[in-house]
C-alpha cells in the first residue's frame, strides 16, 4: 500500500464538493475542484477537520510527529523553529520500515533544518522546477508569449516530471510515501488572476463574503484571486492522480488531500483560532478500505494523520504520537458521526512572527471547537493578536502607503500577511462602516471568547460574559483545560512557561533554512 499526501499551503476549506453540504450563499458554489471532488466521491469527505495550529510550521510539526504542536519543542513556533531529531516523524518511520519516501515543494518550513522531518534535501524531488508555487505570477508572465492554456500546461508538466523523478528511482517492489506540497495558495498571487486565468468573477462574491470581511470590490477581487489558486492546486492534484492511474498504482494508494490552515492576508483567518483560520478540507480515497461516497462528521485534528498512515501501512505507531489513528473511522461503512468520542477538536497558537514592542512575545491562545460552539482563551489579552500596530495606533503618525501594506507584512500587524485586503482595511479604518470590522480583526481581545455558531456562524458576537451562557462556558473551559493538562501543555503546566522565554520568545531571529 502506497501513501500520497497532497497538502496545500494556506488552502482552508475551498473545494466545490463542500458546496453540496453548505447553503446557497457558500463561496464554494463559485469554484470547481473536480479532482478534490473525485477523491471525496470515491472515498470519504470530512466535514469537521481542523489544523492543530493555524500557522505553517507548528501545524506541520504536529502532522509529521502525530503530536500536539506544544509537544514538538521548538517546532511549536514558526520564526526560530528548530526540528528535534529525537521526535519520530511518520515518513522517517515508514522509511525505516521499507518505504521509498520523497517530497516535492514544501513540507516543513520555515525552520532549521528545512524539511528535516521528511529527510530534508536527501528526499527532495524538485529538480524539474519549483515554478508551480508561483502559479499565477508565472502563468501571467508566460501567457503573453504562449497563451494562458499553454502556460498552465508548463506548470502541470512540472508537477508530473517532479513526481516521475521520485517514482523513477523507487526500488522495484517497494511501497512509496510521497508528499506533494505546493505553496501557490500562500501569498503572493497575481492581482486579477482569478478572472484572467480561471474565469472567476469577483462580482459573484458579492453577498457571499463572511460577515467580518468588507464586501467591497478590492476585497472581493483579492478573495477571487485566491480561489483561482485553489483551482490551480486542484489541477496539479489531477496530474498526480492521472500518473498514478497510468502506473497502475492508484487503487493501491491511500490518497489524502488537505491543507495547513486558512486563507492568508484576511481578517480572522490564518493565525487565528476562528473557523476560517483552522478548518480545512480533508478527503481520502483508498479502494477496498474506504467505502465510496462517505461523508464523515467526526471532529478530526490533522495530527491524527501520522498514526493513521502508520497503522494503514502496518507499521507500529510510536508511543510518542498522541494523535488518534483514523483507521477505525475509515474502515467503518457509516457516514455521519462514526466515533462518538470525536465531538470536539483542540487548537492553539504561540509565536508566529509577532514583532511586539512588549519584548517580542507570542500571542498565546487555545480553543475548543464543538458542533455548536467555539470557545477561546487568550492567555495574554494585553498583547496585540495580529502583532504591533507600529505607529498606526498613534493618530499623528505617518501611515504606510497602500502599496507598502500590500507587499510588506512587517510594516504593521505582522501576524497577518500583507495583502490588498489588509491594506484596504488599514486605509479605511476610520470610516464608520469599517471601524467595527477593523477592530474585530486587529484590536486587542478579551481573555475569553465564546461564540454560538448556530446563531452566529461568522463568530461576530462574543458571549463569554452573557449570563445565559455561563454553564456552556464552564463546561467548555473544563473540557479544554482537562485536555491541555492531560497533554502537558506548558502554557498551563509550567511556571514560568517556556513559551515566554528564549529561545521560544525574546529577540527574533531571521528565518532559518
Amino acid at each position: 500500500m502506497n501513501i500520497v499526501f497532497a497538502f496545500a499551503d494556506d488552502w482552508g476549506r475551498y473545494a466545490s464538493i463542500y458546496a453540496e453540504h453548505e447553503g446557497p450563499e457558500s463561496i464554494n458554489h463559485l469554484i470547481r475542484t473536480p479532482h478534490v471532488d473525485r477523491i471525496a466521491r470515491e472515498g470519504a469527505l470530512f466535514k469537521n477537520a481542523s489544523v492543530p495550529a493555524p500557522s505553517c510550521t507548528p501545524c506541520r510539526s504536529s502532522i509529521l510527529s502525530g503530536r500536539y504542536f506544544w509537544q514538538t519543542g521548538l517546532g511549536a513556533i514558526l520564526l526560530g523553529a528548530v526540528w528535534d531529531e529525537q521526535i519520530p516523524s511518520y515518513p522517517l518511520e515508514l522509511e525505516k520500515a521499507g518505504y521509498h519516501i520523497g517530497h516535492t515543494y514544501k513540507v516543513w518550513a520555515p525552520g532549521k533544518t528545512k524539511n528535516a522531518p521528511y529527510g530534508g534535501q536527501r528526499t527532495a524531488y524538485s529538480s524539474c522546477g519549483n515554478q508551480f508555487s508561483k502559479f499565477s505570477h508565472r502563468v501571467t508572465e508566460r501567457a503573453e508569449q504562449i497563451g494562458v492554456d499553454a502556460a498552465k500546461q508548463e506548470l502541470l508538466d512540472e508537477v508530473r516530471n517532479n513526481f516521475d523523478s521520485f517514482i523513477d528511482v523507487r526500488p522495484e517492489g517497494k511501497p512509496f510515501c510521497y508528499w506533494w506540497g505546493p505553496t501557490n495558495t500562500h501569498r503572493t498571487w497575481e492581482r486579477g488572476s482569478g478572472k484572467a486565468i480561471w474565469g472567476l468573477n469577483p462580482d459573484d462574491l458579492q453577498g457571499r463574503m463572511p460577515g467580518f470581511l468588507p464586501d467591497v470590490p478590492e476585497v472581493r477581487e483579492d478573495f477571487c484571486d485566491y480561489l483561482g489558486e485553489c483551482q490551480a492546486f486542484d489541477a496539479g492534484l489531477g496530474v498526480i492522480l492521472r500518473r498514478l492511474e497510468e502506473l497502475g498504482e492508484l487503487d493501491n494508494t491511500l490518497v489524502v488531500v488537505s491543507g495547513d490552515h486558512g486563507i492568508p492576508g484576511m481578517p480572522r483567518a490564518k493565525c487565528n483560532l476562528y473557523n476560517i483560520g483552522c478548518e480545512v478540507a480533508l478527503t481520502m480515497r483508498w479502494p477496498g478500505h474506504i467505502q465510496a461516497g462517505r461523508v464523515i462528521e467526526d471532529f478530526v485534528n490533522l495530527m491524527d494523520l501520522a498514526p493513521t498512515f502508520m497503522e494503514a501501512a502496518g507499521v507500529a505507531v510510536p508511543e510518542s504520537m498522541t494523535g488518534r489513528s483514523l483507521l477505525p473511522v475509515l474502515l467503518d461503512e457509516r457516514s455521519g458521526q462514526v466515533d462518538r468520542e470525536r465531538t470536539f477538536v483542540i487548537t492553539g497558537r504561540e509565536r508566529h512572527v509577532n514583532e511586539a514592542r512588549e519584548g517580542d512575545l507570542p500571542y498565546p491562545q487555545r480553543a475548543i471547537r464543538t458542533q455548536d460552539y467555539l470557545y477561546i482563551i487568550n492567555f495574554e489579552p494585553e498583547r496585540w493578536p495580529m502583532g504591533d500596530p507600529k505607529g498606526l495606533d498613534q493618530p499623528h503618525a505617518a501611515a504606510p502607503t497602500y502599496e507598502e501594506l500590500r507587499w510588506n507584512t512587517r510594516i504593521a500587524y505582522a501576524d497577518m500577511d500583507a495583502s490588498p485586503t489588509k491594506a484596504w482595511m488599514i486605509h479605511h479604518r476610520s470610516e464608520s462602516e469599517v471601524q467595527l470590522l477593523f477592530d474585530l480583526a486587529f484590536d486587542k481581545r478579551p481573555r475569553e471568547e465564546l461564540y454560538d455558531l448556530r446563531n452566529d456562524p461568522y463568530y461576530m458576537h462574543n458571549l463569554a460574559d452573557e449570563p445565559q451562557y455561563t454553564d456552556v462556558k464552564r463546561e467548555l473551559n473544563a473540557a479544554l483545560m482537562a485536555e491541555l493538562r492531560r497533554q502537558q501543555d506548558p502554557r498551563v503546566t509550567e511556571t514560568p512557561c517556556r513559551f515566554e522565554q528564549e529561545p521560544y520568545a525574546g529577540k527574533l531571529q531571521p528565518f532559518q533554512q
